[in-house]
């Protein structure tokens, strides 16, 4: 059974929008485990554009499920997870002038860098430490290499697929993506785009995947029908109750 981790982000981005101190991700990671998310994720950028450090150390406090620390390899940033030890940190690419993480981290060119950060994450009594990748099998048998117990397939190319076909073409990637990590023991997640219409065909087509990591579809629709029932919607979905 996958579990659903809500990200929170964007409730963030919208109090920040207008330098207020609402609408509160702590408030909302709550509502979100009430309805039952199996989780909470952040990304604590070095801009602070969204996340703040307060908001990190609140949602260590109150998250029930799992939470996923998404971070760079900034060393500020790699300190302030390694002293909170969220039971999964997702390492992910990061620019400050994208809107959005734009594809997964090139660990080929990175490796040495990657392996002392793996290193030293898991070293801090972080359990899990995910690589956010492109479905590209090379990418995945370096991030097993370089200490990585888990994979974040990134599924943006699937989820933004406009034709039929292409999103089919699409998802079997994913999908031997998939079995490729599985392969090589590592735990499957997956996340970046995925939404209430794209996420049955990944669903079907996508093995072995543990976890799924949805925020800007949830919040935006929690806009319209509230968090709640966002979230439940989506549950349905995922998990089939």
């Amino acid at each position: 059974m996958t579990n659903l981790l809500i990200n929170v982000d964007h409730i963030a981005t919208l109090r920040n929008a207008r330098r207020e101190t609402f609408p509160d991700p702590i408030h909302a990671a709550v509502l979100c485990e009430v309805a039952g998310a199996d989780g909470i994720v952040f990304h604590l950028r070095e801009d602070r554009r969204h996340i703040t450090e307060r908001d990190v150390r609140l949602l260590k406090e109150v998250v029930k499920g799992k939470l996923d620390f998404e971070l760079s390899t900034n060393e500020e940033i790699v300190s302030i997870c390694c002293d909170i030890q969220p039971e999964l940190a997702t390492l992910v690419p990061e620019r400050r002038e994208e809107v959005t993480t734009e594809g997964g981290l090139d660990i080929l060119s990175n490796r040495a860098r990657l392996e002392q950060v793996v290193t030293k994450v898991l070293e801090a009594g972080v359990r899990e430490v995910a690589i956010f990748v492109d479905p590209v099998t090379e990418q995945i048998k370096a991030a097993a290499d370089v200490g990585a117990n888990c994979i974040e397939l990134h599924t943006g190319d699937f989820s933004n697929a406009t034709l039929p076909e292409n999103r089919e073409r699409l998802a079997s990637v994913l999908a031997d993506a998939a079995e490729a990590g599985h392969e090589l023991g590592l735990a499957v997640h997956a996340g970046h785009g995925l939404d209430y219409r794209n996420y049955h065909l990944f669903k079907r087509t996508v093995p072995h995947v543990e976890e799924v990591s949805i925020g800007f579809a949830v919040i935006a629709q929690s806009v319209l029908v509230g968090i709640e029932q966002a979230v439940r919607d989506m549950r349905l979905i995922v998990k089939g109750y």
